[in-house]
């Protein structure tokens, strides 16, 4: 098995992390890229830590950043256009990342929602708030024929004070997708604590690198390292490279 492991995880790649499913490289539509200037240096950036596939994940929230499908796919593919014209040879799809609320659930009754792979859908909500009748919303998810991914579980506040609501979230079905940063520190060491736990509960189906901007790229470079990743597929079953 360290042999098998060790062929992956080789010196001059020390992971086996190609695809990345939640960043937000959309320019001006939400608080990632705010130019397709920063667009492109992002997927540069990107595709220089190895990636071959990019999925980008702007946020639909009706308080911030009120997307539709039509907005982000117009975006989409005028970065699409971008890449094509500086031959940038990198793979990249969009769907998006939704917040959890009444205007979530008016989307998931009437349209087909922006989804990754196999109808993965990712969601997120309040940090510090247990969302209102959560676990029926969940249900409501995956009637609608949606597998539900959360966006960066280790980050819910409320979450750290009762780790069953995790497992709950399990038994119900419910996709974890890691923030790759969190593991060193860098959203807090409270937040890093949580994540390294989901990592050895076997928690973790997705790892993400929530990319943002420069800062994100620079911090997930760091995390990027053997003996990390090692441990996060040794302890779970990582879903990414299905998505090659």
């Amino acid at each position: 098995m360290f042999e098998i492991f060790k062929k992956i995880f080789s010196e001059k790649e020390p992971y086996n992390y190609k695809v990345d499913i939640h960043s937000h490289l959309i320019p001006a539509i939400d608080d990632g890229a705010k130019s397709m200037q920063d667009s492109i240096e992002l997927i540069k950036g990107l595709h220089s830590l190895g990636f071959q596939k990019i999925i980008t994940t702007p946020h639909t929230m009706s308080h911030r950043f009120l997307n539709s499908k039509e907005t982000i796919l117009e975006g989409y593919k005028n970065v699409q256009a971008e890449l094509i014209a500086q031959d940038i040879d990198i793979v990249l799809e969009v769907a998006s990342e939704y917040y959890l609320d009444e205007y979530f659930l008016e989307l998931l009754s009437k349209e087909k929602l922006l989804t990754f792979g196999d109808n993965y859908l990712l969601f997120e909500h309040s940090v510090g708030l247990k969302p209102a009748n959560y676990e029926n919303n969940i249900f409501e998810i995956k009637v609608a024929g949606y597998q539900p991914v959360l966006a960066h579980p280790e980050r819910y506040i409320f979450m750290h004070r009762d780790f069953k609501i995790y497992e709950r979230l399990k038994e119900q079905g419910v996709l974890f997708q890691l923030n790759l940063n969190s593991l060193g520190g860098y959203y807090s060491k409270e937040v890093a604590k949580v994540a390294h736990r989901l990592v050895d509960a076997g928690f973790i189906d997705f790892i993400g690198s929530d990319t943002h901007h420069q800062t994100h790229l620079k911090h997930l470079k760091q995390n990027l390292n053997y003996k990390q990743i090692e441990h996060i597929f040794l302890k779970n079953t990582i879903l990414n490279e299905q998505l090659l």
